[in-house]
């Protein structure tokens, strides 16, 4: 095994961090990037606290998600960074976000437990939208009559929400605050998206 001073190990931790696709745990640093190198989590500790403290001053911070750490652009600057992608952000509705909610907080959850919560029943384009993102999963059946599904989040969930852990999640007051301003940000969308009498006056001078 080869030797590796400070300096070249924050270099090569940084470097690995920066240009990964994916948020990388201490064990996955370990064994691609410095395989070869002799190492000790306390070096690699040390040298993963560093990098987090020599970034929280600029745009680009180093944070720990469920999988591990990434780079990643301040919240604080998504409305001006937003403008480089052509696609709209996609929005969720609040059905959407209370059933996550619920998996969430209330995990392990059947369907039933969160139509019963809700008052409503769940739709299954919710469900198979959540799924498809990777934010919830079967973790098992409900040994009940008809065994239905138990959900759970995943760390696709913890990640996209920059948590390492479930202990992170906002309090529900807070989650419900959340709801309450995506729902104004969807409702004034579609209100910006709807064509105005002007527009409508027009068109029927065309027809």
């Amino acid at each position: 095994m080869k030797k590796i001073n400070p300096v070249q190990l924050k270099q090569l931790v940084e470097a690995a961090l920066f240009v990964a696709d994916a948020p990388l745990s201490r064990q996955q640093l370990k064994e691609t990037v410095l395989a070869e190198f002799t190492v000790s989590d306390t070096a690699l500790n040390k040298v993963l606290k560093e990098l987090i403290l020599d970034y929280q001053p600029r745009g680009i911070q180093l944070v720990e998600v469920a999988s591990g750490y990434r780079f990643q652009s301040l919240d604080s600057l998504s409305p001006w960074l937003s403008r480089l992608w052509q696609e709209t952000a996609p929005r969720y509705s609040r059905a959407m976000l209370e059933t996550l909610a619920l998996i969430a907080y209330r995990q392990p959850i059947t369907r039933g437990e969160i139509e019963q919560v809700r008052g409503v029943a769940v739709s299954s384009n919710i469900m198979k939208t959540l799924s498809e993102r990777g934010w919830i999963k079967t973790v098992g059946h409900k040994e009940v009559p008809g065994r239905p599904a138990l959900y759970a989040t995943t760390r696709e969930f913890l990640d996209y929400f920059s948590l390492s852990s479930l202990d992170q999640l906002p309090s529900a007051e807070a989650f419900s605050s959340m709801m309450d301003d995506v729902e104004r940000e969807v409702t004034a969308a579609m209100q910006e998206d709807a064509p105005s009498d002007n527009d409508r006056a027009t068109t029927n001078e065309h027809e």
